[in-house]
C-alpha cells in the first residue's frame, strides 16, 4: 500500500512539472528545428532564410526544417494553427493585415503566426529583432553581437500589426551615391548606371528587417530603369514587396528613361494618346501578374508639367481622360473588377493646382499628399478626402535636389520635425500610404528608421517620443553607457542642423534662372554675428571632440557602423561650418584662410575614410560623395583680397521668456529654440515682455515654416500687449515664394510686430491661434 502511494505522488509530481509552463530558450551551438509548412509563400521563405543566417550569426545555430516536433512553430494562419490561439487571439488574425502572434506555448516551443504570408515574414524578423540583431545589419555593417543564451519568459506573448497599409521608400537622387556604388563596386558592370539584383536584394532585406513592404525604385536618367534590368522584378516577388512610382512615372513606367527607348513621337497626350496608352499597356501586360501600386495620372517626361495641355481646365480634362484609359488597361490585364488593383493619384506641384479645380478622382484610388520637399506637408485632408474608399497616403522628403537649395548629403534632417509632421499627417487621416524620399539610403539611417517604426506602430513611437527613441536605437547599435552620451550630441547635432543645414551655408541657391539669378551661385556671408559664428563654430568643435572620445569605447566590431550613423555626419557637419564661417570671417580679415581651407581637406579626408571603410575592406567606395551636384557651397572657398562688413540684422535681440499657456504643448527638440510650442486653435500663449525706455518695442514672433491644416484658413493669430488691441496676422506661405525660400534656408518664419513702449514690469504679450496649425518657435526682443 505505502509503495503505491508512493507512485501515485511520484506521477502527480510529475504531471505537475509537466503542467507548469516553460520558456523559450536557445542555447549557442544547439541545432534549431523549425516546423513550417513547404507551401508557404516565396515572402516567408526569404524571412526564413534570413533568420538562419541571424541565429547562425548570433547563438551559432544550426536550422534544420521539420514538418512537426520543431522548437519553433511557424506559419501564415490557418485552420492546423486554430488549436494553439484562444479566441481574441484568432480575432486579432483575422481583423488584421500583415499582423503577427509570437507567443510561447505551455511545452516551451515558440509559435510565429501571421494573418498573411507578410505578417508570417515580419514575425520571424521579429526574433531576429529579440535575439539582437540591427535591421542596419547589413546597411550600416552592424555585426550582431554573439550570445550564449537566449530567453523569452513562459507565457510570453506579442501581437503587432501595421498603423499604415504600405509602407515604404523611394531611392533618388541617386547619381553621386547610390547608382555609382552600385555598378562600380557592389555589382561591378560594363555599363553604368545598373541597379540590379544584388543591390536591390539587399535593399528589399532592409525594407523586410524595417517591416516595410513597398518601393519606388530609382528613376533618374544616369540609371538604368528597375524593370529593364535582369533579375530585379524576381527579387520584388521573393521578398514580397509592391513596386510603386512617383508622381511622373504613371503606370509602372519609369517614364524618363523608358520614353526615349519605347515610346514613339512626344510624351503628349493632347497630341500623340494612342502611342502613349500603347507604351502603359505593354508594360501593364508585361507585370500584371505582380504586386503593383500603378500611380494614375501624367505629368512631363521627368519633374515637369504635362506637354500639350497649358491651362489648368486643360490639364484637367487631359488628366480626366488619362485616368479613364488607364483604369480600363488595369481592367483588362490586371483584374476586371479594377477597384481591387492598388491605385495611387499624386497631386505633386502643379498637379495640386488641377486637383483643387475640381479634378474628380476615382474614390477607390489613394490621394498621395506631399509636403513642400523640405518637410513641411503641404495639404491635409479635408473630411471628404478622410472619408474615401482609396484613403490617403504622404510622400515625404529627407534628402532632395531642388530649389531654394538641395541638401542631399549628410542627412541632418530632424527627426523631430519628422515626428511631429507624421504624427500630425497620421491623426488627420492619412494612414494608407508612407513612402519616404531617401535619397542613397546612407547617410539617413535613422530618419528611415522612426519613419518606418512610425508607420508600423504610431502609437507606440508617440508614447516614447524621439528622444527615447533615438536613445533606443543609439543603445542598440552601441550600447547603454555609449548611448548615454551620444544622445545629447546627437540632438545637438540635428539641432544646429535644423538652424542652418550643412548644404546651406553658402547663402546660395539651386537652379535660379532669370536676370540676376547669378548672385545665387556666389558664396556671400550669412547674417550672423561674429559673436555667433564664433559660438557655434565652438558648439560643433565640442561635439566633434566629444564624438572622438566616445570612439575609443566603441566594440571592435562596431566600430564601421559608429563611423556611418555618428562619426561622419557629425564631423563632416562640424568641418562644413568650420570651412564656411572661418570663410566668412576670413573675408572680413579676422581669421586666416588656412582655417577654411584645412576644414575643406578635413571632409575631403573623412569622405575617404567612408569610401575606403576600416574594418570593411572598401564595402562602400563610391557610396558617399561631399560634393552632390557640384554646387559652389561644397568648394574650397577662394581667398579674396577686398573686405567688407557683413550685412546683420541691425540691433541686438533678447528672447522672450514664455510664461504660460492655455493648454499649449511644447514640443521638445522642434525648432530653433529647441522648444516650440504648439497653440491650439482658440488657445493662447503668453510671454512675459520686459520694461523698455524706447517710445515703441519691436517684437520678431519667429514660427514653424509649416502649411496650414486647412488651406483656405492660412495660419492666422492674434497678437497683443497688455490691453491693446489685437493685431491679426497671417504667417503662410504662396508656392514658392520668395518669402517661403527665406524661411525654408534660415529655418523660421518671422512677422516682426511694434506696439507702443510700455514701463510696465508686468508686460504680458498674448498670442492666440485664429487657426489650426499654430506653432510658435521663439520670441525676439529688439533692443
Amino acid at each position: 500500500m505505502r509503495n503505491i502511494l508512493i507512485s501515485a505522488y511520484l506521477l502527480l509530481t510529475a504531471l505537475s512539472v509537466i503542467a507548469k509552463p516553460l520558456p523559450f530558450c536557445l542555447d549557442a551551438g544547439q541545432t534549431v528545428k523549425i516546423s513550417s509548412c513547404p507551401n508557404e509563400a516565396p515572402i516567408v521563405k526569404t524571412a526564413l532564410g534570413i533568420l538562419e543566417h541571424d541565429l547562425n550569426s548570433v547563438l551559432a545555430n544550426e536550422v534544420k526544417y521539420v514538418q512537426t516536433g520543431g522548437n519553433i512553430i511557424i506559419g501564415t494562419f490557418n485552420k492546423d494553427l486554430k488549436k494553439y490561439f484562444a479566441k481574441g487571439e484568432i480575432k486579432l488574425l483575422n481583423n488584421s493585415k500583415e499582423g503577427f502572434i509570437l507567443k510561447v506555448l505551455p511545452s516551451g516551443k515558440l509559435l510565429i503566426a501571421g494573418s498573411d504570408s507578410h505578417g508570417t515574414a515580419y514575425g520571424l524578423l521579429e526574433l531576429s529583432r529579440l535575439i539582437g540583431v540591427s535591421p542596419w545589419e547589413w546597411w550600416a555593417d552592424a555585426t550582431p553581437r554573439k550570445i550564449n543564451h537566449f530567453q523569452l519568459p513562459a507565457g510570453y506573448k506579442d501581437y503587432q500589426a501595421p498603423s499604415v497599409e504600405y509602407r515604404g521608400i523611394f531611392i533618388n537622387d541617386e547619381d553621386w551615391g547610390l547608382m555609382p556604388w552600385s555598378s562600380m563596386t557592389m555589382e561591378p558592370n560594363n555599363k553604368r548606371g545598373v541597379i540590379g539584383p544584388k543591390t536591390t536584394e539587399k535593399i528589399f532585406e532592409l525594407l523586410l528587417r524595417l517591416r516595410a513592404n513597398t518601393y519606388w525604385p530609382p528613376m533618374h536618367e544616369c540609371s538604368e530603369p528597375f524593370f529593364l534590368t535582369p533579375g530585379n522584378r524576381e527579387v520584388a516577388e521573393r521578398y514580397g514587396i509592391y513596386i510603386g512610382g512617383s508622381h511622373c512615372e504613371p503606370m509602372a513606367s519609369s517614364t524618363a528613361v523608358e520614353w526615349g527607348r519605347r515610346g514613339v513621337g512626344e510624351y503628349d497626350y493632347v497630341n500623340n494618346s494612342n502611342n502613349v496608352l500603347r507604351f502603359w499597356e505593354e508594360r501593364v501586360k508585361d507585370v500584371a501578374g505582380q504586386e503593383i501600386i500603378y500611380t494614375l495620372g501624367m505629368r512631363g517626361v521627368h519633374d515637369g508639367a504635362m506637354n500639350g495641355a497649358k491651362t489648368v481646365d486643360e490639364q484637367k480634362a487631359v488628366l480626366s481622360k488619362v485616368f479613364s484609359d488607364q483604369r480600363n488597361l488595369l481592367s483588362r490585364y490586371v483584374n476586371k473588377d479594377v477597384e481591387k488593383v492598388p491605385q495611387v493619384f499624386i497631386p505633386y506641384k502643379e498637379v495640386l493646382d488641377v486637383y483643387n479645380a475640381g479634378l474628380d478622382v476615382p474614390e477607390d484610388v489613394t490621394l498621395m499628399w506631399c509636403d513642400d520637399n523640405y518637410g513641411y506637408i503641404r495639404h491635409f485632408p479635408t473630411e471628404k478626402e478622410r472619408r474615401r474608399k482609396g484613403g490617403n497616403g504622404i510622400y515625404y522628403h529627407v534628402s532632395y535636389w531642388g530649389r531654394p537649395h538641395d541638401y542631399l548629403w549628410l542627412g541632418t534632417f530632424s527627426p523631430y520635425l519628422l515626428h511631429q509632421q507624421m504624427n500630425e499627417a497620421y491623426n488627420r487621416g492619412i494612414q494608407k500610404m508612407w513612402i519616404l524620399n531617401v535619397g542613397d539610403i546612407k547617410p539617413a539611417e535613422y530618419q528611415i528608421e522612426i519613419f518606418m517604426d512610425m508607420a508600423w506602430d504610431m502609437e507606440s513611437v508617440c508614447q516614447k517620443g524621439v528622444q527615447s527613441h533615438m536613445k533606443d536605437f543609439l543603445a542598440r547599435e552601441f550600447g547603454i553607457a555609449n548611448a548615454e552620451r551620444l544622445l545629447p550630441v546627437m540632438n545637438q547635432h540635428y539641432h544646429l542642423a535644423f538652424i542652418r543645414k550643412p548644404e546651406f551655408l553658402g547663402n546660395t541657391r539651386c537652379e535660379e534662372y532669370g536676370p540676376g539669378s547669378g548672385k545665387w551661385y556666389v558664396v556671400s556671408d550669412l547674417p550672423w554675428s561674429d559673436e555667433y559664428i564664433s559660438a557655434r563654430i565652438k558648439n560643433y568643435q565640442s561635439l566633434s571632440d566629444e564624438v572622438e572620445q566616445i570612439n575609443s569605447n566603441i566594440a571592435s566590431e562596431r566600430i564601421d557602423t559608429y563611423f556611418q550613423l555618428v562619426k561622419y555626419p557629425v564631423q563632416a557637419a562640424a568641418e562644413m561650418n568650420k570651412k564656411m564661417l572661418y570663410g566668412q570671417l576670413a573675408r572680413h580679415g579676422k581669421t586666416a584662410w588656412d582655417n577654411s581651407r584645412q576644414a575643406f581637406d578635413s571632409i575631403v579626408a573623412l569622405t575617404g575614410i567612408y569610401n575606403r571603410g576600416i574594418d570593411n575592406n572598401g564595402k562602400w567606395n563610391g557610396i558617399m560623395d561631399f560634393k552632390p551636384r557640384e554646387q559652389p557651397v561644397f568648394a574650397p572657398l577662394k581667398p579674396c583680397e577686398t573686405y567688407s562688413e557683413p550685412v546683420l540684422r541691425t540691433g541686438k535681440t533678447i528672447e522672450a521668456r514664455y510664461h504660460k499657456g492655455d493648454n499649449t504643448p511644447e514640443h521638445f527638440g522642434l525648432g530653433i529654440s529647441g522648444h516650440a510650442i504648439e497653440i491650439p486653435k482658440g488657445k493662447s500663449a503668453i510671454y512675459d515682455i520686459p520694461a523698455s525706455e524706447r517710445d515703441s518695442i519691436a517684437i520678431i514672433l519667429n514660427f514653424f515654416p509649416n502649411h496650414p491644416i486647412n488651406e483656405n484658413d492660412g495660419l492666422k493669430f492674434a497678437i497683443s500687449l497688455n490691453s491693446s488691441t489685437p493685431y491679426i496676422l497671417d504667417y503662410s506661405t504662396k508656392g514658392r515664394s520668395e518669402e517661403w525660400k527665406d524661411n525654408i534656408l534660415n529655418g523660421r518664419a518671422a512677422k516682426t510686430v511694434v506696439f507702443p513702449a510700455s514701463n510696465d514690469s508686468g508686460n504680458k504679450l498674448r498670442i492666440t491661434a485664429i487657426t489650426d496649425g499654430i506653432i510658435l518657435d521663439h520670441i525676439e526682443i529688439l533692443q
